[in-house]
C-alpha cells in the first residue's frame, strides 16, 4: 500500500487555539506527523510524495476566489502594520448579514472572517503550501484507488471540517471531499465517503449536500455537545438530488467499542446498499479513548475492526488522515487500522 506525505507539510505550525475563553497551544501540530509516518514505517508502506495537484482538481471542489485568499492571505495580512503572527478572524458575517445581502469586502480582515468559520484554523505564510500537499496527497489516493488499490493520505493539515470556501476547525481544503470528486472524475458512478473522525465532518456534508453521487456517512460525538455544535444530526439527510445521500450517526459521550463499532457497521450497511464504485475514508482517531479531548472511548482493537468492516465491503479505499491528536498512540492506531484493511 502507499502512503503519501509530502515534507512541506510539517512546517505548518499553527499557534492560535481558543478554548472556553482561553487561549492555549494549538493541538494540530507538526508531531501528528511525526508519529503517523512512523506507523507508515511500522506497517513497511512505501511513502511517497505525491505530484503538485493541478488547480482544476483543487477548483472541482473549491472556488477560485477562496483557493486565492488561503495562498495569497498571509502577504496581505503582513502589509497590515500591527498584526499578529496568524490571520486569526474576529468578526464573521452573522446570518441577519447574510439575509440582507452581505459580501465579501476588499479587506484581508474582512475576508479573513468571511472565509473561516471559527478561530480554530489560523494561517500562516506556511498553511497554503502544507494545504496544498495534503491536497496532493488525497487525490493520489484517489488515483490508487481508481486504480483498485486501496492508498493512505498522511492529510495534514486534514480537511472534512472545510467548506466549498470557508475553513474551519483545523481545516483549510476538504481533502476527502476532493478524493471523491477525483474518484467521480475517473469514472466511479457512485462514491461513499465514510468518516470516522470523532468530529462530524460538516465541510464535506455541506459540499455534498445536494449530490446523488457521493454517499456521506458520518459516524461521531454528539453535536449538541461536541464540535461543529450546529450540524450532525439525524434528521439531516441531504436536499433536493441529494436527499437520501447524507446519513449521520451521532453517538454519546462516552461511547465505547459496541456502541461505535454498531454505528460504523450501519455507515457500512448503508454504503453498500449504496452500490458504490469506490470509497473514501476520512480517517480520524481522536474517537479513541486516549484523546487529549476525548468525547468517544474507542480501542485500539475498536479502529482494527473498524479496518476489517473497511475491508469486507470490497471496495477499493482512498484513507485520508483527518484528526486525533495525542501524539503518543496515534502511529499504533494507524497500523491497527491499515493493517486489518490489507493492502
Amino acid at each position: 500500500m502507499k502512503a503519501f506525505w509530502n515534507p512541506v507539510q510539517a512546517a505548518h505550525a499553527p499557534q492560535f487555539f481558543l478554548q472556553r475563553g482561553v487561549v492555549r497551544q494549538h493541538f494540530e501540530i507538526p508531531a501528528r506527523a511525526e508519529a503517523l509516518l512512523a506507523g507508515c514505517h511500522e506497517l513497511g508502506l512505501d511513502i511517497v510524495a505525491p505530484p503538485p495537484p493541478d488547480r482544476a482538481a483543487l477548483l472541482a471542489v473549491h472556488p477560485a476566489d477562496y483557493l486565492d485568499f488561503l495562498r495569497d492571505g498571509p502577504a496581505e495580512w503582513a502589509a497590515l502594520g500591527g498584526q499578529g503572527p496568524e490571520l486569526v478572524p474576529n468578526v464573521h458575517p452573522a446570518p441577519e448579514m447574510l439575509a440582507n445581502g452581505a459580501r465579501s469586502p476588499a479587506t484581508i480582515v474582512g475576508r479573513l472572517g468571511w472565509y473561516t468559520a471559527d478561530t480554530a484554523c489560523p494561517i500562516a505564510a506556511e498553511t497554503w503550501p502544507a494545504a496544498e500537499a495534503a491536497a496532493a496527497g488525497a487525490l493520489a489516493t484517489a488515483d490508487e484507488a481508481a486504480a483498485g488499490r486501496h492508498a493512505y493520505a498522511l492529510a495534514r493539515p486534514p480537511g472534512h471540517h472545510a467548506y466549498a470556501a470557508r475553513a474551519g476547525g483545523h481545516c483549510y481544503l476538504n481533502n476527502a471531499a476532493l478524493a471523491a470528486e477525483r474518484l467521480r472524475t475517473l469514472g466511479a458512478a457512485r462514491v461513499a465517503v465514510l468518516d470516522l473522525d470523532a468530529h462530524h465532518g460538516n465541510g464535506t456534508q455541506g459540499i455534498f449536500w445536494a449530490r446523488d453521487d457521493v454517499l456521506y456517512v458520518s459516524v461521531h460525538g454528539d453535536p449538541n455537545r461536541y464540535y461543529p455544535w450546529y450540524v450532525g444530526h439525524p434528521g439531516e439527510r441531504g436536499a433536493g438530488a441529494g436527499a437520501g445521500w447524507n446519513l449521520n450517526l451521532p453517538l454519546g459521550q462516552g461511547t465505547g467499542d459496541a456502541g461505535w463499532l454498531a454505528a460504523v457497521a450501519a455507515g457500512i450497511g448503508a454504503i453498500r446498499r449504496a452500490g458504490v464504485d469506490a470509497l473514501v475514508v476520512s480517517l480520524g482517531f481522536d474517537a479513541s479513548r486516549d484523546e487529549p479531548l476525548s468525547f468517544l472511548a474507542v480501542s485500539e482493537d475498536g479502529f482494527a475492526r473498524a479496518g476489517a468492516a473497511v475491508r469486507a465491503l470490497g471496495v477499493p479505499a482512498a484513507v485520508v488522515q483527518e484528526g486525533g491528536y495525542n501524539i503518543d498512540v496515534i502511529g499504533g492506531l494507524l497500523v491497527r487500522f491499515l493493517g486489518a484493511l490489507g493492502g
